[in-house]
């Protein structure tokens, strides 16, 4: 199960959550083990018999006005309840600052009680966002990334198929680099994944008999990309005579990676075949598939259409007499 301590969001986000510990810090070794978030009223209000104290707790003006309206005798019963269960964290937005009786609770839990500045919907916007990347779904894939007209296409294939000599071409065309050989995926939601290079290779890339090159040092900064969305996996194999192609692109084929499904497309490499144009083919096809053009159907369409108009053509003529 992925996980991330406190003190790690702390020191290295305080700034963009505007965060500030109220309470000791012995607290800050607790381990956060979910992205999600939750405003903890009912609980507050008596209500703890479905309440996830695994996650991240937020407080805003409602639950801190609440808790101000109880005289002591309550709230010191209904904190006794609440710092009853081992939360990660609790942040109290807008500035507000708690009762001391909040604090000392904390204290003798050893839950850490943070205060931000932001406003409660801000503060959940970007922690959720925070702890969505940390806990995302993630692997490392043997390809090259390159965003060619705005789509993302993965290159796959054996090594020495080609794939850093076409995203080569395809940089020195105008398109851009994301990665190249070692490709970090992201699941950012179920529906789209995202890729990065990484952090120890950034935009370097391996051509062989070449070496190690820079691309943004020898194309400039418009040259790359951090991150992209990767939308088609284009996979190179070596030609081989005895394999059937693709001809009419008519059924589309897909392949799942970290459970999204995104199209691939596999291209044969034979000497003096013109890999980059192909694969500015695919891109532009690709979004008028997302148009909803599908040029191969549209075809295979009118042909039917066609063949089926002077089939019935040649029967009404067979059978006219006059």
């Amino acid at each position: 199960m992925s996980e991330i301590t406190v003190e790690t969001v702390f020191r290295e986000r305080k700034d963009y959550l505007m965060l500030a510990l109220l309470n000791s810090a012995e607290g800050l070794r607790r381990k956060i083990q979910s992205a999600e978030i939750h405003r903890p009223g009912l609980a507050l209000g008596g209500f703890l018999e479905r309440f996830p104290s695994q996650r991240t707790q937020v407080l805003g003006e409602t639950e801190m006005a609440f808790l101000s309206s109880m005289p002591r005798e309550r709230l010191i019963e209904t904190l006794e309840k609440f710092f009853g269960f081992s939360m990660p964290w609790i942040i109290i937005t807008k500035g507000i600052i708690p009762p001391q009786e909040m604090l000392a609770m904390g204290d003798r839990k050893k839950i850490p009680v943070f205060s931000s500045r932001l406003s409660t919907t801000e503060l959940i916007s970007r922690l959720s966002n925070l702890l969505d990347n940390r806990f995302a779904p993630t692997i490392t894939v043997h390809g090259t990334l390159v965003d060619v007209y705005g789509v993302g296409l993965l290159y796959t294939g054996k090594a020495g198929v080609g794939k850093s000599e076409c995203a080569l071409d395809l940089v020195e065309r105008g398109h851009r680099l994301v990665a190249d050989d070692v490709i970090k995926i992201t699941r950012k939601s179920a529906s789209f994944i995202v890729g990065t290079s990484s952090e120890l290779l950034g935009q370097h890339m391996e051509v062989r008999g070449i070496g190690i090159i820079d691309i943004e040092a020898l194309f400039g900064i418009r040259a790359i990309r951090l991150q992209k969305r990767i939308e088609v996996e284009v996979r190179l194999t070596f030609w081989d005579d005895t394999v059937q192609y693709e001809r009419l692109g008519i059924e589309d084929k897909y392949t799942t990676i970290l459970g999204v499904e995104i199209p691939i497309v596999s291209i044969p490499v034979s000497p003096g075949k013109n890999i980059t144009v192909i694969s500015e083919v695919i891109a532009m096809n690709h979004m008028l598939k997302v148009y909803g053009e599908h040029s191969a159907q549209d075809f295979s369409r009118r042909l039917t259409e066609r063949l089926t108009r002077a089939n019935t053509a040649k029967d009404y003529l067979e059978s006219d007499f006059e």
